[in-house]
């Protein structure tokens, strides 16, 4: 299913313009409660129309009726929904009601007293509308306009850009996970094409949390025709610091993208990148060899997908552009964006005379991130809490830390809950007051700094869960000296 798109400020202006385009994305599905089984339930557009569309309060505002390349508005009884080819358009209700301009004014009148743009969620029964939820969009820390250099060498740069660029920075990418579009639109079987869904959202749990970024074919998220894009939901991709769409020119045929809409929300929240490629502009440039050639970690990773080595590639940056990392930069105002690979200390080499381009972080932020962490583990009594180890990951592990992250640290237990819950309140005072303390140092205020995460022996036998990072092939949990200041060593 597809979302439609109103901006209310303009409601006529649409994503899709032509009718071939508005039939092929209008909603296909609907989530309706079945009153029988007391049941959530998902069932086709079509279908439901045909038992229930006569019954259904305000449908000639919903719907459309598609003939002759046209479309034209229902009247009230007037629908044969077993003939008619019935198209979910809301035309009815931006064009014929007030709805949108009251939409319009509620969203003016949040912001204004918000002082804030705002997202809500709302319902309507037709007369009324009731607000359920109201959030304010705050700017995110991150998402300024981001310096972009010139004259960077071709051998350090991996693709630009200069389509519907927003603004932010991407830093310290040490990996990549590129499903290739042309070896993704030759996979035949429905299976294998789920299946490159499955194994980004594995690799989405193995790989350094934002510290890689996904390049893919057409719309991530695809839940009708799975060709358009690779299918995966929000909890498959949540890890990434960055969701590239790739539009590469098939013959005559320009697959089209997203923009990041089936999750748009969730990426905003958790400020994850959105950058559309088109590779086949001349004007642009794609280091296709880089992707293609550099050795693939698949197989190690998650050697149940191996047989799609050739669609989907994960690629260690540093272990092939010596040393490296990646940093992508996106600037709206100048709608360009670039990814260049940097040196370790975040410096770019250069050809002109602008200056060096650094990540966020000033490289002291993890140092003392991970002396925190060490002293915690220095001080944790292993028998009060019932501690086996301690490993420090993430960030502060992988020395790319700034001072807005937080310290993620994997504690292997076999505790009771009584030992557990002491643990949870001894390491949320630690976070209260680590929090406090990187406030006076950065600026950057936050409730709580560390991030706990609890294992088993069970999970470490099933390589479950975060146990997947003990002696992982890339990216793995480095071990903290537990109890060595309780003991006195």
């Amino acid at each position: 299913d597809f979302p439609v798109l109103v901006c209310p400020g303009q409601p006529k202006l649409r994503a899709n313009t032509t009718p071939e385009e508005i039939v092929r994305y209008s909603p296909r599905y609907m989530d309706v409660i079945n009153l029988t089984t007391s049941q959530f339930e998902t069932v086709e557009v079509a279908d439901f129309l045909k038992s229930a569309g006569d019954s259904m309060p305000a449908v000639e505002q919903i719907i459309s009726i598609y003939e002759d390349r046209r479309f034209r508005q229902p009247l009230i009884g007037s629908v044969d929904y077993e003939k008619d080819d019935v198209v979910v358009t809301f035309d009815g209700l931006l064009n014929r009601t007030s709805f949108i301009q009251k939409i319009e004014t509620l969203l003016k009148l949040l912001q204004r007293e918000v002082k804030h743009p705002v997202d809500i969620e709302f319902a309507c029964d037709g007369e009324s509308l009731y607000l359920l939820q109201c959030r304010a969009q705050a700017p995110a820390k991150f998402a300024r306009p981001a310096p972009i250099p010139r004259g960077i060498p071709h051998s350090q740069l991996l693709f630009s850009a200069n389509r519907y660029v927003s603004n932010g920075t991407a830093p310290n990418i040490t990996h990549i996970v590129y499903v290739d579009p042309v070896a993704y639109s030759e996979l035949e079987r429905k299976q294998d094409l789920l299946a490159v869904g499955r194994a980004v959202g594995k690799l989405n749990k193995l790989l350094p949390k934002r510290q890689f970024i996904l390049m893919g074919p057409g719309r991530w998220g695809s839940r009708g025709d799975i060709r358009l894009g690779i299918s995966v939901t929000y909890s498959d991709i949540n890890n990434t610091a960055m969701l590239i769409e790739i539009a590469k020119s098939s013959g005559n045929y320009t697959p089209e993208v997203s923009f990041g809409t089936h999750f748009f929300q969730d990426l905003v929240e958790a400020e994850i990148r959105y950058l559309p490629l088109y590779p086949d502009d001349k004007s642009v440039h794609f280091n296709e060899d880089f992707l293609l050639r550099s050795r693939n970690l698949l197989p190690e990773l998650a050697p149940e997908f191996a047989a799609l080595a050739d669609t989907v590639r994960v690629i260690d940056v540093a272990a092939e552009a010596d040393g490296r990392t990646l940093c992508v930069l996106m600037n709206a105002d100048l709608d360009e964006a670039v990814a260049v690979l940097t040196e370790k200390d975040g410096v770019l080499e250069r050809e002109d005379e602008i200056g060096p381009v650094r990540h966020a972080t000033e490289g002291q932020d993890w140092r003392w991130r991970l002396r925190m962490a060490e002293s915690i583990a220095g001080q944790i009594d292993p028998i009060r809490f019932g501690v086996k180890a301690l490993y420090v990951l993430g960030s502060t592990k992988n020395a790319t830390a700034g001072p807005a992250s937080d310290i993620d640290l994997l504690f292997h237990m076999d505790a009771d809950a009584n030992q557990l819950s002491d643990l949870t309140s001894w390491l949320e005072g630690w976070s209260k007051a680590l929090a406090q303390i990187n406030y006076h140092r950065t600026g950057y205020k936050c409730d709580g700094l560390l991030d706990p995460h609890f294992i088993t022996d069970k999970d470490i036998a099933n390589r479950s869960s975060y146990a997947v990072k003990i002696g992982a092939i890339t990216d793995p949990a480095r071990e903290l000296q537990i109890g060595s200041e309780v003991s006195g060593l």
